[in-house]
């Protein structure tokens, strides 16, 4: 750049820097004074050295910019100065055979470059700029203040046509220049920020392909353009981006704009123009790649020497590694140590896009720590490699003195087929033994072109999503760019993958939303089912998994298997050396730990509380005392742990628990201190303690200061190797909680490392310094480091503290001296539980290491068990040995843990054996002791609680000035009394003020099993009232789950009925033995329900219990095997409820709290107060109350019975309308249709394009609409819709066709279906082509069919078969049954809270279909008279839902009729009064339910192989049949047959045998042409049979697919069907499909 270096300004140098940094100095030295607020002078160098550098680099680019806008104005004269050293130098007006010039081209664009900046402009300020102010609010206010893009226009440099490529196509390089003073300037007046751009600088080559060529106007299809590699970019920035131009903001930057630049026009990314409609784009723009480039990177020789030593005087070598790049496609090989020749042996594969034009480009490099050395580079043109299909030669290094490198580049041909696949593996099995590199050689490449999805789900919020596709083919992870709020993406992606065996990988496709979190749909396509497709291809839609109903995407897929042709590949002279097999040296097969190993146990420290200590923050000089802050430190073993800090408090209390393990060794001592915590100075000494007692529970005196005490509970937990008692341990100790968020921990892990064999070699070749670090959960330790060696040896042990063995990993990680990793070991502690004592001795293989690399390990795991525990553990052993039975898998009751359930019910009581648990929760409202200003202000109060218990006193912590505390205390007692004093008084420096008394009285309300005291519980509950609107619970239901038994198969299970119980490990028979309780405020309401699941997700069962089911059992009990609703006819759990029925002899439950105020004058104070009492022995009864003031209602001694209430007359069953259910369900397939209009006009109606039909119905008031199938003619719907209709004169489908357009969508035509033929229906099913009106031409094919209802429950399994085996494009499901409802009335409802009649209204839902009756005037009692239908999918899952509400905002009662019921109903009716759930209890509706099920005729086709719609097993085959009664001839036509299985890799030869049974002469057999290796044969062939319509009626056609290939030992027979003609007749003259 001979012309650039003249007109280049003065450049860097160190006096200039010096000056301007001098400068700037000088000029903020007055900041300096801000040294008086401490702000330190680094800031202000840091600020003017980033200052400097942003100046230096802005003048560069501007004077970069001034030269190149130089030399473009005055190219011919500079260029007639100076010799031009290289070709890339010349301007365009030079010629070169092969580069030719365009001036012309260029002189065009000169001209008319001011009118594209005028369009430019506009685009700017016209378009984008309203995009870009709508996309945030932050950006209302942009605007475009200058737009101007220079009088430089961009220059053409020279055009290389290349015509050498294949025909139908034109390939033209185009070097372009851009050098332009443009100017554009952006404001954004809300927030005063200016920005812009003022000069452009753009270089680089550009390939321009026009293809196809067409024999047409404008002879070019379409137009591609793209770079092949990276063209040179550089902006000059102005006003805010000026910051862009900061050293290290400059390169990042221009990378963020070069990359999105690439993301549109670099290679593989295309920018493709179509000029003509009905063009295959998505072919243009991601083509398949031309082929497929293996290199093998060998060796290299005579590089330069690098390293030098002593400053040059002692030559040294090279570390050389390569750098080989292929467009975006960038290796780089290992690093060899020490040498000018070294030896890589590494192979690469490629893809190759653009022949000519792409190359491969080496840079070789010496390694250093600072910056790599140059070594050489070289560039090879792929287009060679692909023209002799193996190139093994040494290519010279250029821009170096000497050095070469050895390649062997070899080109993979793409081929769509499978003939060679099996070669090609076999192949490649041969070379991953000799080769080095990790990745096997590919046998096949996969091209997946991601097109469209349709109906997406929405986001929650009922957002539209912003979809991305991830797609993943083993471990490569691919993702497309997000289509922004839209259900319906175009993504229109391109992405290949490398594939080594396509009979054992799939590629996995995931559309998420952009924040990668919400899944929109998955799908997983095994590359298996691309070797059977025709061409090795896949284009269709795919339906989504775990997506919305009707949510697909598109893709095409295709395969290519990659062949090396050897034939044409030379023999070479020298091969790679066969492997030295060595001798495996012998090893140890088990571990050889200390002794000692695994003997430690856990040594836990429960922190509680401490007392009296001494106060050390001193106030007024010492005058006054004041409190602490105390915290605590616990040194033992050699750890040590701290408290939190409690702040001004002489009395804390922590409650916090430490674990360590320790060994059993005598002379350990626990060390407690207590420090008082101090902002400034040194943590003043609180006292301290030392000793240790395992099992200790002890107030220890602190020794060293006047007093004080703390409270410890020290606890030795063993260790044992029994699996079983971990469910048990866990359960323990998830009962505990610490303020210091300690999880106790349920196992001790033990790992003991001995030694690890065969780990690779460093990259240098030298053996490695080998450390394993080992990671659980947050703990880690590191081994020593041992010397050289690839077979370390450390026999090191370690231990680790394990939450929850089912959960955590052990992962051990080896490297060399801490920093180059070299492989790594994940070990599941779950896999612990599966070996024999727990213990796991072996050798294990290393991940990212060589095959042979294995390391030796003791992993022992010891569960921890609590002495609590263990009591627990033996109280259920002594009641198991006590009860044994076997387990059967018969239908038997429950006895093994009756009474281990009795035990339960009984340790429930508040006996003196157990224990009474205090919550003290909150007050509020209390009285302010605390006056300020002498009286003349009042303050609040220091309140704390006194509580006395028989005796037992406890005492709150205080709450400072609060009128309304909340202490959310707990406190236990060993003994239970009736009465408890509660006091609270204000804390005061000198004597305390008394503020009130609670006195609680604990009344126990014992439980009978006697049903008939459930009216008078029910009575006395309906007389008592509460503030806060409590309602006594009338009884208690104890539940125990004992197992379930055949499940279905999946992972885990969880059971939730309002509470959950433990998972279960992979069974399909788990065993939970676990008891809860429900109160219960009516038992004949309420009902039970059971839920069964998979790891929390995926439902297994349900199970509904209603309670009054109980009260019919003997003793109120239930105990059996009850069958599972949802899962396999097997399923059964078996449970056992029992219902308690409170006993109300002189007792109601209830809770007193009264709070007598400490001032009371002339009548009592009632404050506010909380409480909530437990008893506890084995099990828990949680007793709460909140009361404000006693019950207004007296309760009599003995609650009477009331007498019965004679209820008003009312009609027993409903009395609905004659014509009540007589409705049928009529419907409609849309299948295809044929010759359609085309009026999608193309170029101005010269070219005829086509049209993109859908499908309008109208029957009455109902409609459908199909979806749009584009560019089609000829289009297939494949959609059922369904409609409730009674045939009635007069009644017509209406049918009509249009094309969807932009604006007004065009008239296809219309049929119209009359009365007469739809009253044919109901004996009937009519397959019609029916021709459309109005149009030219065009037919469209449908299917209507009557479906009749009838009252046969056993229809319905026959109609669900029907249901399964359909499918329709719309995801129609067909219904199986007509639900008819009548409601009449209601009687009873309750009143509003106003205390007024409601208006009632009912809502009654089904799945997702919801009615509403009239709202009627005020009463209790509303009468309707209306019906309903809804069409059931499945009556044994759908329930009916009835909402009664007052004038649809306050809900009244509700009701659930799961529709099953009905089934077991005489004639499907269910016509009586049914309670109200949430109602008062007389609260009834009158109601008649009636379940039709659908007879539709396609049932008993099933029996006949007659099924339009379905898919068969075997494969289909579509005949037309027709009599002519004249002629008395049958015609049968067979059309085609449709998805033939094959045994075979091979095609089939088929053909289609006809027979008349039961005669089989030759004048009752017909057979068609065979059709050569077709799965999908087309026949159109017709046959004739001389017979009487009588004897046509007895014949049976039998109907065989057949192979003619097939061979003597094989059968010949596809599939087979016979037909019963007499039952066909009504299908004469239509078009039936049949499958196999």
């Amino acid at each position: 750049m001979g012309i650039v270096s003249k007109m280049k300004p003065p450049g860097f140098d160190a006096v200039s820097v010096l000056w301007t940094f001098g400068k700037c100095l000088g000029a903020l030295l007055p900041v300096y004074l801000a040294g008086y607020y401490r702000v330190s002078a680094s800031f202000l160098v840091f600020g003017l050295m980033v200052y400097t550098g942003w100046r230096h680099s802005r003048e560069a680019k501007e004077a970069r910019l001034r030269s190149a806008i130089h030399l473009y104005d005055n190219e011919q004269q500079y260029t007639s100065m100076n010799i031009f050293k290289s070709k890339k130098d010349l301007p365009a007006w030079v010629n070169f055979p092969d580069v030719e010039k365009v001036e012309w081209l260029n002189k065009i664009l000169q001209q008319v470059w001011p009118f594209v900046g005028q369009y430019l402009e506009k685009l700017l300020v016209e378009t984008i700029a309203p995009s870009i102010r709508s996309s945030s609010t932050h950006l209302q206010t942009l605007t475009f203040t200058k737009v101007d893009f220079g009088d430089k226009a961009m220059k053409v440099v020279g055009v290389k046509a290349h015509t050498e490529n294949e025909r139908g196509q034109v390939l033209l390089d185009v070097y372009i220049s851009y050098v332009g003073n443009v100017e554009i300037n952006v404001e954004v007046k809300r927030y005063l920020c200016k920005a812009g751009v003022k000069g452009i600088q753009l270089h680089g080559m550009m390939r321009v392909i026009l293809e196809p060529l067409i024999g047409d106007v404008p002879i070019v299809g379409a137009v591609t353009m793209f770079f092949i590699r990276r063209p040179k970019l550089d902006i000059n920035w102005t006003g805010l981006t000026n910051l862009l131009d900061i050293p290290g903001l400059n390169i990042m930057s221009d990378t963020m704009i070069m990359d999105a630049i690439a993301s549109f026009l670099v290679l593989p990314n295309r920018l493709t123009v179509p000029l003509v409609a009905d063009l295959h784009v998505s072919q243009l723009r991601s083509p398949l790649p031309r082929g497929v480039v293996r290199i093998h990177l060998l060796e290299a020789d005579d590089l330069p020497a690098k390293d030098n030593y002593m400053k040059g005087v002692i030559a040294g070598l090279s570390d050389p590694y390569a750098l080989c790049r292929v467009g975006p496609q960038t290796f780089t090989s290992h690093v060899v140590d020490n040498t000018v020749c070294p030896k890589w042996g590494e192979m690469y594969e490629v893809i190759v896009h653009e022949v000519p034009g792409q190359e491969l480009e080496v840079e070789v490099y010496d390694k250093d720590p600072d910056k790599d050395d140059f070594l050489g580079r070289t560039k090879i043109d792929l287009g060679i490699v692909k023209k002799s299909k193996v190139v093994d030669e040494w290519f010279t290094l250029k821009e170096t003195k000497s050095g070469r490198v050895h390649f062997r580049l070899e080109w993979l041909v793409l081929l769509p087929n499978t003939e060679r696949l099996e070669q090609v593996l076999q192949r490649n099995k041969s070379m991953t033994v000799s080769s080095k590199t990790s990745d096997p050689p590919s046998a096949a490449i996969l091209a997946v072109y991601l097109d469209k999805a349709e109906a997406l789900p929405m986001k929650k919020g009922n957002k539209e999503p912003s979809a991305m596709v991830q797609l993943s083919v083993q471990d490569i992870t691919r993702e497309s760019r997000t289509c922004w709020t839209t259900i319906n993406p175009k993504w229109e992606d391109a992405f290949t993958f490398f594939i080594p065996d396509p009979h054992k990988q799939s590629i996995d496709i995931q559309v998420k939303d952009n924040d990668r979190i919400q899944t929109l749909g998955s799908l997983s396509i095994p590359l298996s089912r691309l070797l059977s497709s025709p061409n090795l291809s896949l284009h269709q839609w795919f339906q989504l998994e775990k997506s919305g109903p009707a949510s697909r995407i598109y893709i095409n897929t295709v395969l290519r298997v990659l062949w090396l042709d050897e034939d044409n590949i030379p023999t070479s002279s020298t091969e790679a050396a066969n492997l030295a097999a060595g001798l495996s040296k012998i090893r140890p097969q088990k571990t050889s730990p200390d002794p000692s190993f695994a003997t430690e146990g856990v040594l836990r420290i429960h922190l509680l509380e401490g007392q009296h200590l001494v106060p050390k923050d001193n106030m007024m000089g010492g005058m006054v005392k004041g409190k602490s802050d105390p915290y605590v430190k616990i040194n033992i073993g050699g750890e040590t742990f701290e408290s939190r800090v409690i702040n001004r408090n002489l009395n804390p209390t922590w409650n916090e628990m430490y674990e360590v393990v320790l060994t059993t060794l005598p002379g350990q001592e626990l060390h407690v201190e207590l420090f008082d915590k101090d902002m400034d100075m040194k943590d003043d000494f609180m006292g301290r303690y030392a000793g240790c007692d395992p099992n200790g529970i002890l107030w220890y005196t602190l020794n060293d200061v006047k007093s004080g005490r703390v409270h410890l509970v020290l606890e030795w937990v063993p260790t044992v190797s029994q699996p079983d008692r971990l469910d048990q341990v866990f359960q323990f100790q998830s009962r505990q909680s610490y303020h210091n968020k300690a999880f106790p921990s349920m196992a001790l892990l033990f790992v003991f490392v001995e030694r690890a064999d065969g780990l690779p070699l460093k990259k240098s070749g030298k053996e490695p310094k080998v450390g394993a670090e080992l990671v659980v959960g947050g703990t880690s330790h590191k081994t020593t480091v041992c010397d050289r060696t690839i077979s370390p040896q450390w026999d090191e042990a370690f231990n680790f503290l394990v939450h929850d063995p089912r959960e955590e990993i052990i992962i051990v990680k080896l490297s060399h001296s801490w920093t180059l990793p070299i492989a790594s070991l994940v070990v599941p502690v779950r896999e612990l539980l599966s070996e024999p004592d727990l213990v796991l001795d072996q050798w294990l293989g290393l991940d990212g290491a060589s095959p042979d690399s294995q390391i030796l390990l003791r992993a022992e795991l010891k569960v921890l068990c609590p002495k609590k525990c263990e009591i627990d553990v033996e109280r259920a052993d002594q009641l198991r040995d006590r009860n044994k039975l076997v387990y059967t898998n018969t239908h038997t009751h429950t006895h093994t843990h009756t009474h281990m359930f009795n035990q339960f019910l009984c340790s429930s009581t508040m006996s003196a054996q157990g224990v009474l648990r205090i919550h003290l929760l909150e007050a509020q409202n209390l009285i302010a002791k605390d006056n300020l200003m002498g009286g003349l202000k009042k303050g609040k109060s220091d309140p704390y609680v006194k509580i006395n218990i028989g005796g037992v006193k406890f005492k709150s912590h205080v709450i400072k000035e609060n009128l309304n505390p909340t202490w959310n205390e707990m406190y236990e007692v060993w003994r239970y009394s009736v009465e408890v004093q509660v006091e609270l008084y204000d804390k005061d420096m000198d004597k305390d003020d008394f503020l009130g008394r609670v006195h609680l009285v604990l009344e126990w309300v014992p439980t009978v099993s006697q049903p008939d005291r459930l009216v008078q519980v029910l009575q006395l509950q309906s007389l008592q009232s509460y503030q806060n609107k409590a309602v006594p619970s009338a009884a208690l239901l104890f539940i125990y789950m004992d197992r379930a038994h055949s499940l279905p198969v999946t992972s885990a299970v969880k059971v939730n009925f309002s509470v959950s119980l433990k998972v279960c490990d992979r069974t399909n028979s788990p065993q939970w033995l676990e008891a809860f309780y429900f109160l219960v405020r009516d038992p004949r309401e309420e009902i039970l329900i059971v839920k069964l699941s998979s790891a929390w997700d995926q439902a297994i069962g349900s199970l509904v219990v209603p309670v009054r089911e109980l009260l019919s059992e003997p003793d109120l009990v239930l105990d059996q095997w009850l069958s599972l609703d949802g899962a396999s006819p097997d399923s059964q759990i078996l449970l056992r409820a029992e219902l308690k029925v409170r006993h109300t002899h002189t007792h109601f439950y209830i809770l007193y709290c009264i709070f007598y105020s400490a001032y009371r004058k002339s009548t009592p104070h009632f404050d506010f107060f909380t409480f909530y009492c437990v008893t506890k022995s084995d099990k828990e009864d949680i007793t709460r109350a909140t009361v404000s003031s006693l019950p207004s209602v007296s309760v009599p001694e003995e609650a009477e019975a009331m007498p019965d209430v004679i209820p008003e007359t009312r009609p027993p069953h409903t009395t609905p309308h004659p014509r009540f259910g007589t409705e049928g369900v009529l419907r409609i397939h849309v299948l295809e249709a044929q010759d359609l209009v085309a009026m999608d006009k193309l170029m101005g109606g010269l070219k005829k394009g086509k049209s993109d039909p859908y499908v309008k119905i109208n029957i009455g008031e109902v409609k459908f609409k199909s979806h749009v199938i584009k560019e089609n003619l000829n289009p297939t719907w494949n959609e059922m819709f369904e409609t409730v209709l009674t045939p009635q004169a007069g009644q017509e489908v209406q049918v009509e066709l249009y094309d969807k357009d932009m604006d007004a969508d065009d008239f296809l035509g219309r049929c119209v279906v009359t009365g007469p033929t739809i009253h044919r229906l109901i004996s009937n099913l009519l397959l019609i082509w029916y021709t459309l009106n109005d149009v030219k031409s065009g037919r469209v094919h449908l299917v209507l069919e009557w479906v009749p209802t009838v009252s046969q429950p056993d229809r319905l399994d026959q109609v669900l078969q029907l249901q399964s085996l359909q499918s329709y494009q719309n995801k129609a499901v067909p219904s199986a049954a007509l639900l008819f409802v009548y409601m009449d009335r209601a009687h009873s409802l309750p009143m509003k809270k106003s205390g007024k009649e409601p208006k009632a209204g009912a809502e009654l839902v089904l799945g997702k279909t919801t009615y509403r009756t009239k709202v009627c005037d005020r009463t209790n009692s509303p009468q309707w008279d209306e019906a309903f239908y809804f069409l059931v999918r499945d009556p044994k899952e759908e329930m009916l839902i009835v909402k009664l509400s007052s004038a649809w905002d306050q809900a009244m009662g509700s009701l659930v009729v799961p529709v099953r019921e009905l089934l077991s109903e005489p004639d499907l009716v269910l016509d009586q009064w049914l309670s109200l759930d949430g109602a008062s209890p007389d609260s009834q509706i009158l109601l008649r339910a009636e379940l039709k099920i659908l007879d539709s005729k396609m049932v008993d086709l099933i029996g006949h192989g007659i099924l339009p719609c379905a898919a068969g097993n075997c494969g289909q085959v579509k005949l037309s049949l027709s009599y002519a009664s004249k002629k008395k001839k049958l015609t049968i036509t067979v059309h085609a047959c449709r998805d033939l299985e094959s045994s075979s890799k091979d095609s089939l030869d088929t053909y289609v045998s006809l027979m008349l049974l039961p005669d089989k002469s030759k004048a009752t057999k017909r057979k068609t042409r065979i059709k050569k290796r077709d799965l999908n044969p087309e026949y159109n062939e017709r046959f004739e049979f001389e017979l009487s319509v009588e004897e046509a009626r007895r014949r049976h056609l039998s109907v065989s697919v057949k192979n003619s290939k097939a061979s003597f030992r094989s059968s010949d027979l596809i599939g087979q069907v016979s037909l019963d003609l007499d039952y066909c007749f009504c299908y004469y003259g239509y078009t039936i499909l049949i499958i196999l």
